[in-house]
């Protein structure tokens, strides 16, 4: 059976426009736009009709960096695919793009099948894989090949977690020099691990166990010099490069330089590096295990560069790096030992609310809004223009935004299955409203009206965001 649905009366935005128009969706995808209140689109009939007066017409926002049931420091992270894709969507996001894990001693395949396992038949929106790669070998490299040719098109590699995920130089100059042959793009965690190691057994030898050291030893200094080799070792690979959640100005620093040179190197930040700081990490008690993540919370005075590397186009990627684990049971596995927090914060629900705040505060435009949240993750990792858009051809990911709502958010109210929230009575304004996946209502009038099972695996094409 045929489906067709219009919004009327709304203001679509995308990164490239904004007009007063009405959309019309047919089986699952935009059909056309036409200026309201013309007779092109009042001659658009449909079964549905949304009113969207007042309201801003968003693309669904891309997500290129969760972490949903990730095993990590003995537990793992709280959100499944279910209840994690349906926070997503409940703060208008409808692609995630998440990371399967190869386990040292494992074929990547085997880790991707893992993965499929986990999300096949629960995911309310649709949602794809990177590639964590953590055992680079003659085999690793040839499976790099056929992952790109299936849509698994990106690939993570660490400098950091020594005998986890860590890979060393030679090991990542290979993975490198094989993108640069299959079109893979290589995603890094920028962090000089090794260093890192030992100024947390000093640290700790010296009775510095509280959540603050966290941010201490994991200077922003070996941020930027990892970021620094990374560039390097992708220049001599004839690589492009994304370096994944920085968080300080030495680390963008490095970046606007690469750019700078013509370099194919990008940026992603996070909310939590744009909006919380140091001072999370030193609230009182224990309070300060909540804000423990990797790339660490640096002081305030780091959010300046961040935004304005996101005016610039040094940073292209708000993404999250959602990766909730419980303050109860799960974060206090580090009381008394800062290394044993799980490191990981819940906000694939808040990044689209706290982004539309970054407008409002004159930090970003709203085009600019959807550019680095929707449209930027869809080109980066071969989405676009499927997802990230509204536009004919596209799927009808499509958000009614209500950027006059005013909310607290809280973990009393968010969807997210952690039990605090990292921005705890924070006011913003702006709010979803309505949510379709694929022109189906997954949140209505502020109601859940998906189901698992409703999003889909979509496989990607290479990175469409190279100079």
């Amino acid at each position: 059976m045929s489906s067709r649905t219009v919004i009327r009366g709304g203001l679509v935005i995308t990164a490239s426009d904004e007009i007063h128009a009405d959309v019309l969706i047919e089986d699952g995808r935009i059909a056309a736009l036409a200026a309201s209140a013309t007779p092109a689109a009042d001659a658009f009939s449909a079964d549905r009709t949304i009113d969207a007066t007042g309201k801003y017409v968003v693309p669904g926002g891309v997500d290129a960096h969760t972490h949903m049931e990730l095993p990590f420091g003995g537990t793992f992270a709280s959100d499944t695919f279910e209840t994690g894709t349906r926070a997503a969507a409940w703060g208008g996001t409808t692609t995630i793009v998440d990371f399967a894990v190869q386990s040292v001693g494992q074929s990547l395949r085997q880790g991707l099948d893992a993965w499929h396992a986990k999300a096949e038949g629960t995911c309310a929106i649709d949602y794809g894989f990177h590639m964590i790669v953590s055992d680079v070998n003659a085999e690793t490299l040839k499976e790099m090949d056929l992952l790109v040719e299936e849509g698994i098109t990106s690939f993570k590699q660490f400098m950091a977690y020594p005998g986890v995920f860590y890979s060393d130089d030679g090991q990542i100059l290979r993975a490198m020099q094989r993108s640069a042959d299959n079109g893979g793009l290589i995603m890094m965690h920028a962090e000089n691990g090794i260093a890192i190691d030992v100024l947390v057994e000093q640290a700790l030898a010296r009775g510095e166990t509280d959540p603050r050291h966290h941010g201490e030893v994991r200077k922003a200094l070996l941020e930027a010099e990892a970021t620094h080799r990374a560039i390097r070792l992708a220049q001599v690979a004839g690589a492009p490069l994304y370096v994944v959640h920085v968080s300080a100005t030495e680390a963008v620093t490095e970046l606007a330089r690469a750019r700078d040179e013509g370099l194919n190197v990008f940026g992603e930040t996070c909310p939590q590096y744009l909006f919380l700081s140091t001072d999370n990490l030193a609230e009182p008690g224990f309070e300060g295990a909540k804000y423990v993540c990797s790339t660490p919370l640096r002081p305030k005075e780091h959010q300046a560069a961040l935004w304005r590397g996101l005016r610039t186009n040094d940073l292209q990627v708000v993404s999250t790096d959602h990766c909730p684990f419980c303050f109860t049971g799960q974060k206090e596995l580090g009381r008394g030992d800062f290394s044993k927090i799980p490191n990981g914060l819940p906000g694939v629900e808040n990044r689209m609310d706290l982004l539309h705040q970054a407008v409002l505060d004159g930090h970003i435009s709203r085009r600019r809004w959807i550019e680095i949240a929707c449209a930027t993750p869809a080109r980066m990792f071969g989405l676009y223009p499927k997802k990230g858009t509204i536009a004919p051809g596209a799927d009808a990911d499509v958000v009614i935004y209500d950027p006059a709502a005013e909310q607290v958010m809280s973990a009393d109210t968010h969807h997210m299955n952690v039990d605090y929230s990292a921005y705890e009575g924070k006011r913003v304004t702006g709010r979803v409203e309505t949510v379709l996946s694929r022109g189906v209502p997954v949140i209505t009038d502020r109601e859940y009206t998906g189901r698992a099972g409703h999003g889909v695996y979509t496989p990607r094409s290479t990175c469409q965001y190279l100079t």
